[in-house]
């Protein structure tokens, strides 16, 4: 590992914690009871579930509300006449919508890997889409069989989108989470990369729930929050990720979550370069930096650390070693496809 990518800062966070993307999604579909079962098996300290709406208004995981890519709904002739276009963030998107179907309809459907030309198709039609309670529940019922405490992290999918079509869920998430003793004192952090409803839940939060954290995620530096597109604002995360920017967002949030290459960037030749200042800059300001993501296959890691010249090949040493050279940068928590290999990072981390 070359010595550019390592730092003198130290992480603000007492424990660094594993958080699984989308459950153990390198290794089953994302967001079904198998991807969060083999995420706890491997050892993750949080789970997470993007959480979007269905039409009436229960709370869903799914990375998008678009489920075109991630469930079978293309092989249901009844659901045929719902395919669309729809403009999303200011992104048009083509497919089929949660908004428009109801949980019992979605119950229907099967889940489907998201990236099958790296993680092939063996599991497909296997698993039902799960909603917040049923996630839930299932996180409390495997804590008590393991003695362990099992953070959530959920994130809020495009909360202005769904608001203005009657659909908001940030009340929604609040009052789920009240509704299960579980959460009420286990570990969780909201996330969004919106920022109008982070600064609505720590209004509503106060200090009285001192077990949920909040995480203002950071896109790529030249996007904007979708609530600032809405509003016709200027704000980019680029403006978020200054000195000036980080301490704004601490007056309402707990940590970011910037992209991994927003933390060390990639040289031109695709290797990793020195650490950027996000860490310092965002630690002087008391957040906590938790990057995304990790993934084992070559096609993500920094050049570095492939292996071979397959960009298909599951690379777990690779991304071990990437992982310590964030870890060597001082982030707090990181996102990974595969919790086992980010457990072995920490361990063997020095």
């Amino acid at each position: 590992m070359p010595a550019a990518v390592h730092a003198n800062e130290k992480p603000l966070a007492a424990k660094v914690l594993v958080y699984a993307h989308r459950g153990a999604s390198a290794l089953r579909p994302e967001h079904t009871l198998a991807a969060y079962a083999k995420a706890i098996e491997d050892g993750a300290d949080f789970v997470e579930p993007d959480l979007v709406s269905t039409r009436d208004g229960v709370l869903v995981a799914r990375h998008e509300n678009e489920i075109g890519g991630t469930t079978d709904v293309a092989a249901h002739p009844e659901f045929a006449a719902r395919k669309t276009t729809k403009t999303i963030d200011g992104k048009a998107v083509t497919g089929w919508f949660t908004e428009d179907f109801t949980l019992a309809e979605l119950k229907t459907l099967r889940a489907r890997e998201r990236l099958p030309q790296l993680r092939g198709t063996r599991y497909d039609g296997q698993f039902q889409l799960l909603t917040l309670e049923e996630i839930i529940d299932f996180v409390a019922a495997e804590s008590a069989a393991r003695g362990r405490v099992i953070g959530l992290i959920p994130e809020i999918k495009h909360g202005t989108y769904f608001q203005q079509h009657g659909l908001a869920m940030e009340d929604k998430l609040l009052a789920t989470l009240a509704a299960h003793a579980y959460t009420r004192t286990a570990p969780v952090e909201i996330q969004s990369f919106e920022v109008a409803n982070l600064k609505y839940l720590r209004g509503r939060l106060g200090q009285d729930h001192a077990n949920i954290r909040l995480l203002q995620l950071l896109d790529d530096a030249d996007q904007q929050p979708g609530d600032v597109i809405a509003a016709g604002g200027m704000l980019r995360y680029a403006d978020m990720m200054t000195p000036a920017g980080l301490r704004a967002i601490a007056a309402y949030a707990d940590a970011i979550g910037p992209n991994l290459r927003e933390v060390i960037p990639l040289a031109a030749d695709g290797t990793l370069a020195a650490p950027a200042p996000l860490v310092h800059d965002a630690h002087a300001a008391r957040l906590e930096v938790h990057p995304y993501t990790f993934r084992p296959e070559n096609y993500f890691q920094a050049k570095n650390f492939w292996r071979g010249g397959d960009a298909k090949t599951f690379n777990a040493q690779g991304s071990v070693a990437e992982m310590h050279a964030y870890l060597d940068a001082g982030i707090d928590a990181f996102f990974t496809d595969d919790p086992a290999l980010g457990r072995r990072a920490l361990e063997s981390h020095r």
